[in-house]
C-alpha cells in the first residue's frame, strides 16, 4: 500500500512541474502591472491569464499526470482515460446535475458538489484511468468486436468504472469533504500554530512521499482553502496578510535554514572525507536556495541520521509558525526557493517579501548552531561521518556530468538489467523495482556519488541522485 501511495506521490510530480511555467507569468504579470492585476496593461493582461489558465485547471492536470505517471508504460492513451474520468465525473456529479437528481433547486444540493472538481477527483481520476489502462490494454475482443480490442478499449472501460465511481462519491464525497473542511478548518482556527502544524507534518510526510496529499487540502481548492491559487490571483476568498500562510514558512527554510546546516555538516565531518562531503552538500544547498527542490539535501541525511531530520521537521514547522504570525506573506508556484521569491514580489496578496532577509537570516543561523549540536552532541552518521572502510573507493562527481559512467555504475549496483522489473524516475530520484533485492550492492550504486539509497521495501530500490536525475535515468534506459 505505502509503495502505491510512493508512485501517486512521484505522478504528481508530473503535473506540478508545469506549475512554474504559470509562476513565471504570473511574476511577470504582476511586476508589470502590480495594482490593476492586468486591467492596466494588454502584456500584463496577457501574462496573468495564461498563468490562469494553468493554475485553474490544476485538476485535469493532475488527472491526466496521475494516469500516465501510473501507467506501466506512460503510454498517451492513459492520459485520455484520465481526462475522460474526470469529465465523466464532474459531471455526473456538478451541482445541477445532483439537483436534478434530487429534484430540488440547486441552491439546496449539499456544497460538496460544488467543489467537484478539485485537486482529490482529479487524483482520483488519474487512479482510475491508469487503471483500466494497466488492466485492459491488451484486451482481444471477439472479430465483430475487434476495432475496439486492446488500447481502444481502455477509454470506454474507464466510463463505465467512472459511472460506478460517481455513484459510490455520490454518497461518499460529501462525507470526504466535511473531513476535509472540518481538518482545514481546525487548523484554519489554529492560526499560526496551524500553519506550523501543517508545515512539520508536511516535512515529516516527505520520506513516504505522502507529503502531497496534505499539500491538496492547503494549497489547492480540495477544501476550499486554495492558499496557492488564491495568493496569484487575488480572487474572491482571498485575504490580504492572510492568504500565503500556508506557503510563506517554507521560504526560510529552503533558501536559508537547510543550507546552513548543510554548513554545518560540512564542518563536522572528517577531515579525509570534507571535499566527497562537500560536493553532495553544496549542489544540494545550491539547488534548496534556487529551487526550492530539498529532496537531495534531505535525503543526505534522512536516512542517516532520522533523529536530526526530526528536528528539521520541527524547526520547520517553528518557522512557518512565526511567518505566519508577522505581516509577512510570500508564495510560489514550484517551491520555495529564490526564483519564486523574487516573482511573487508584486503578486496580489504579497506582503513584505523583504522580511525574508532577517527572517532567513535567523533561522539560518539557528540551523547551523542546532545542527552543529545535535550531530557533534549524538555523534550522528551525516555525509563525511560514516564509519571508515578499509578501503575508501573511488566516487565519480555529480559536477563532471558524466552521466553514462553513472547510470553504468548504477546499472550495475542494481544488479544488471535482467534484475530490473520496473525502471523510473521522480524529481530527484531513480526508482527501480527489482527481481532479486540480493543482487544490489548499494555500495556499487554510491560509487556513482549519488546522495543515497532508499529500500522502501525488499524489492523496490530508489536512487536519490538530484535535479539531474532526468539525464542518468535517459542514459541507464539506453542501456536497458
Amino acid at each position: 500500500m505505502m509503495k502505491y501511495l510512493q508512485r501517486i506521490g512521484k505522478s504528481l510530480m508530473l503535473p506540478v512541474a508545469v506549475l512554474p511555467a504559470a509562476g513565471i507569468m504570473y511574476g511577470i504579470g504582476y511586476w508589470i502591472d502590480p495594482t490593476g492585476w492586468g486591467a492596466n496593461n494588454i502584456i500584463a493582461a496577457f501574462l496573468i491569464k495564461a498563468a490562469s489558465a494553468i493554475i485553474d485547471q490544476i485538476p485535469i492536470l493532475f488527472a491526466i499526470g496521475v494516469s500516465v505517471g501510473m501507467a506501466k508504460d506512460h503510454d498517451g492513451t492513459s492520459a485520455l482515460a484520465g481526462l475522460v474520468s474526470f469529465l465523466m465525473i464532474t459531471t455526473l456529479l456538478s451541482s445541477g446535475a445532483v439537483a436534478m437528481y434530487r429534484g430540488v433547486d440547486v441552491s439546496e444540493v449539499p456544497a460538496a458538489f460544488g467543489k467537484i472538481s478539485n485537486a482529490f477527483i482529479g487524483i482520483l481520476s488519474g487512479i482510475i484511468g491508469s487503471s483500466c489502462y494497466n488492466r485492459f490494454k491488451d484486451t482481444k475482443l471477439p472479430d465483430w468486436l475487434a476495432f475496439f480490442s486492446g488500447k481502444r478499449c481502455v477509454a470506454i472501460v474507464t466510463a463505465a468504472a467512472s459511472c460506478l465511481a460517481s455513484v459510490i462519491l455520490y454518497f461518499v464525497w460529501p462525507i470526504i469533504f466535511g473531513i476535509l473542511v472540518a481538518f482545514g478548518t481546525a487548523i484554519i482556527g489554529l492560526g499560526p500554530i496551524g500553519a506550523g502544524i501543517y508545515v512539520m507534518l508536511n516535512r515529516a510526510l516527505l520520506p513516504l512521499g505522502l507529503h502531497h496529499a496534505l499539500n491538496a487540502v492547503f494549497w489547492f481548492d480540495t477544501a476550499g482553502i486554495n492558499d496557492l491559487n488564491l495568493f496569484w490571483s487575488g480572487a474572491d476568498g482571498a485575504v490580504k496578510g492572510v492568504t500565503g500562510q500556508y506557503m510563506t514558512g517554507f521560504f526560510p527554510i529552503m533558501m536559508f535554514g537547510l543550507p546552513a546546516g548543510a554548513l554545518a555538516m560540512y564542518h563536522t565531518a572528517k577531515d579525509s572525507k570534507k571535499k566527497v562531503a562537500a560536493s553532495l552538500l553544496w549542489a544540494g544547498a545550491l539547488a534548496s536556495f534556487f529551487t526550492g527542490i530539498t529532496e537531495p539535501l534531505e535525503f543526505a541525511f534522512m536516512f542517516l541520521a532520522p533523529g536530526l531530520y526530526l528536528v528539521h521537521a520541527v524547526l520547520s514547522g517553528i518557522s512557518a509558525a512565526v511567518c505566519a504570525a508577522l505581516p509577512f506573506r510570500v508564495g510560489f508556484n514550484f517551491s520555495a526557493g529564490f526564483v519564486d521569491w523574487f516573482l511573487s514580489f508584486k503578486a496580489p496578496m504579497a506582503v513584505n517579501p523583504w522580511l525574508i532577509l532577517p527572517i532567513g537570516l535567523v533561522f539560518a543561523v539557528i540551523y547551523y548552531v542546532v545542527f552543529r549540536f545535535v550531530i557533534i552532541k549524538f555523534d550522528l552518521k551525516t555525509p563525511g561521518r560514516e564509519d571508515d572502510t578499509e578501503e575508501e573507493e573511488k566516487k565519480i562527481d555529480l559536477a563532471n556530468n558524466d552521466f553514462t559512467a553513472m547510470g553504468k555504475l548504477i546499472l550495475e549496483g542494481l544488479g544488471g538489467k535482467e534484475n530490473i522489473k520496473e525502471f523510473d524516475y521522480c524529481a530527484t530520484r531513480i526508482r527501480a523495482e527489482v527481481n532479486d533485492y540480493t543482487q544490489v550492492n548499494e555500495k556499487k550504486i554510491k560509487q556513482a556519488g549519488i546522495a543515497g539509497v532508499i529500500r522502501p521495501s525488499k524489492t523496490t530500490v530508489q536512487v536519490v541522485v538530484g535535479p539531474k536525475v532526468q539525464f542518468v535515468h535517459d542514459e541507464i534506459k539506453k542501456m536497458l
